[in-house]
């Protein structure tokens, strides 16, 4: 009886086995290589013809709030319950990647995470999770009789709250060339762009660079001062956010940082502000300061999120 995790993204879709419970044997296929999401699972499923596999659970980058799922960014279009009977499986989970992602926060090891700053979690607490990438993954997790429950929501686009006169300038620039500044247009690989194009019109600078890897390149060599302004910008940012994530549901089991942008430069966020910046909370400073935060260093915890929540929903 075996059971395989999918991380389903716009160009790419991995999956694994869960053996002994661990993955293994994870594999990556072209999206666009396959008509539908079925022929691209059992392409993989095939692999193993001495394996009758009964569950298995897909975290894809699309909302699910039913049985039909369209992909947001490719192709694909599925109904849960014909996939799990075309595949022939007893049960079949599928939930958004960052529902994912929440749940691999949950059966992470201390390898598998950087703490940055104090702060001692608080086993089964309420947590919080963000994520940086293309754009803002939000969620809350907290702990029931039946298991962890990720919150859904749409955390990444509230409004973004300046905080210090560079925020301002930033809030400034999006409102003036969008006419609404959210948290999204700065927390992500557009909003570092964001992040330095703001900069620059506000110190009245040049501002040549439109690819967020290579103003992150730039501030990391120290090779460009207006890309280490930014990247600095942007963890305190992140700091702030973070901040409020946890007075929002008293995240005491901690914050967490996905995505694809922070484990890029997590020793530049250890010593960045963003820490200061996360307990700068007025009265309630010396609440948030016991509150850990970390960032996801395990890159596989999309599929490990997917087991976490297989293992914990799928009994039989």
């Amino acid at each position: 009886m075996a059971r395989f995790v999918a991380d389903v993204g716009g160009t790419n879709i991995r999956l694994a086995l869960i053996e002994n419970g661990s993955l293994s044997h994870i594999k990556k296929y072209l999206c666009s290589n396959y008509k539908t999401i079925n022929m691209a699972i059992e392409a993989y499923i095939a692999e193993f013809p001495d394996l009758e596999f009964t569950a298995g659970c897909l975290g894809v980058a699309c909302p699910v709030t039913g049985d039909l799922v369209s992909m947001t960014n490719n192709h694909w279009q599925f109904s849960i319950s014909q996939l799990k009977t075309e595949l022939g499986l007893h049960w079949l989970g599928v939930i958004n990647d960052f529902t994912a992602v929440a749940h691999a926060v949950t059966v992470l090891t201390n390898q598998q995470k950087e703490q940055v700053g104090q702060g001692q979690s608080v086993d089964l607490d309420n947590i919080a999770v963000f994520g940086p990438g293309t754009g803002l993954g939000v969620k809350h997790l907290t702990h029931t009789a039946d298991g962890w429950l990720a919150l859904d929501g749409e955390g990444g686009h509230v409004d973004f709250a300046p905080i210090d006169e560079i925020d301002i300038a930033i809030w400034q620039f999006l409102t003036d060339k969008m006419g609404h500044a959210s948290a999204e247009e700065v927390m992500s690989g557009r909003g570092l762009v964001h992040i330095y194009q703001a900069i620059a019109k506000h110190k009245n600078l040049s501002a040549p660079l439109d690819d967020p890897a290579d103003i992150t390149e730039r501030a990391l060599d120290g090779s460009c001062a207006l890309s280490v302004a930014t990247l600095n910008q942007f963890c305190k940012i992140l700091g702030s956010f973070a901040g409020n994530l946890a007075l929002n549901l008293g995240t005491r089991g901690g914050v967490y940082i996905g995505g694809g942008i922070a484990p890029r430069f997590t020793n530049f966020i250890k010593q960045s502000d963003f820490r200061k910046r996360f307990e700068a909370k007025g009265r309630f400073r010396d609440y948030v300061a016991g509150i850990p935060t970390f960032i996801i260093t395990e890159p596989d915890h999309g599929l490990i999120g997917a087991m976490a929540y297989l293992n914990q929903n799928c009994k039989g």
